[in-house]
């Protein structure tokens, strides 16, 4: 039951938080990222439009995924306010961050192969490797996993 007036479709912060499994602190960070918006109450408390819920969980699916809540606010910078994403929001978005999450399989394929490579040999050191970086001419290149963060 929400607190807001009989057949209300405002949330409290607490209800918001309970129904998305996400706790409210970071529901207050998401809004002040500019993610969720609320309305105000005379009291100054926090109200939430149900359709948030769709938002929220929108949020979550991309971060689990790994999208930066910069790109997320991007993308629903482009939802009309007071709608929900719809399947075709979600495909759109989708398709936005196709090349990014592409490019990160990518990277951790490459980051698996090499590590598993590394492992292999037995002695786990990328500076003093033989086969790897004989020499140490990566050292050269810059510090840290050379070969790893090579995009």
């Amino acid at each position: 039951m929400t607190s807001g007036a009989p057949g209300s479709d405002d949330l409290t912060i607490g209800e918001l938080a309970e129904r998305s499994g996400i706790p409210a602190s970071a529901l207050r960070f998401y809004e002040r990222q500019g993610l969720i918006r609320s309305r105000r109450t005379t009291g100054n408390q926090r109200r939430y439009h149900r359709s948030i819920l769709r938002q929220v969980a929108f949020i979550r699916a991309s971060q689990t995924v790994g999208i930066p809540l910069s790109d997320i606010g991007d993308v629903l910078a482009l939802l009309p306010e007071g709608t929900v994403p719809t399947h075709e929001f979600w495909v759109r978005a989708s398709q936005c961050w196709q090349d990014m999450l592409n490019a990160r399989i990518k990277k951790l394929q490459r980051m698996r192969d090499l590590f598993t490579e590394c492992i292999g040999c037995g002695c786990l050191s990328l500076e003093q490797c033989h086969l790897i970086n004989a020499g140490d001419k990566l050292g050269k290149l810059g510090s840290g996993p050379r070969r790893l963060l090579k995009d």
